[in-house]
């Protein structure tokens, strides 16, 4: 009997694992997001190609048919492979990669505003204190 609530925990949990978000995963599988997402959901438990689920297995990182010992409840291959560490790696290693950019934006973006924040303070400062004078007269 074929287990594809097993399948989207499977596929879910390493999503979280690695992080990778559905359109990472479509991109790197070359798997439609719509069928990413009735995996994931398991709400369409068609048949799905051995080609399929080994995109997305080796996509996450696992042995190519990782997915399909899952789905038919058999212990799956052990990821544990140099082949299977080294492609988890360097997914790893392009989210890390990812993440250092959205960073540095961010730092640039923060560096801008500051900047910004600084000059607005000298005039509304220098503002103020004109305006307190002028009443006094």
């Amino acid at each position: 009997m074929e287990d594809w609530q097993a399948v989207a925990s499977a596929i879910n949990g390493r999503m979280a694992e690695l992080p990778m978000t559905q359109q990472e995963l479509a991109e790197r599988s070359k798997v439609s997001a719509a069928t990413l997402r009735e995996l994931q959901y398991a709400t369409a438990t068609r048949k799905r190609s051995a080609r399929t689920l080994a995109a997305i297995s080796q996509a996450l990182g696992w042995p190519d048919d990782y997915l399909r010992a899952v789905l038919a409840g058999t212990t799956p291959p052990s990821g544990g492979g140099s082949a299977g560490r080294a492609d988890s790696s360097s997914l790893v290693l392009a989210r890390l990669d990812q993440i250092h950019a959205e960073v540095r934006r961010l730092a640039d973006a923060v560096e801008r505003l500051a900047v910004g924040v600084g000059h607005a303070d000298k005039d509304t400062s220098s503002g103020r204190a004109s305006e307190r004078r002028s009443p006094a007269g």
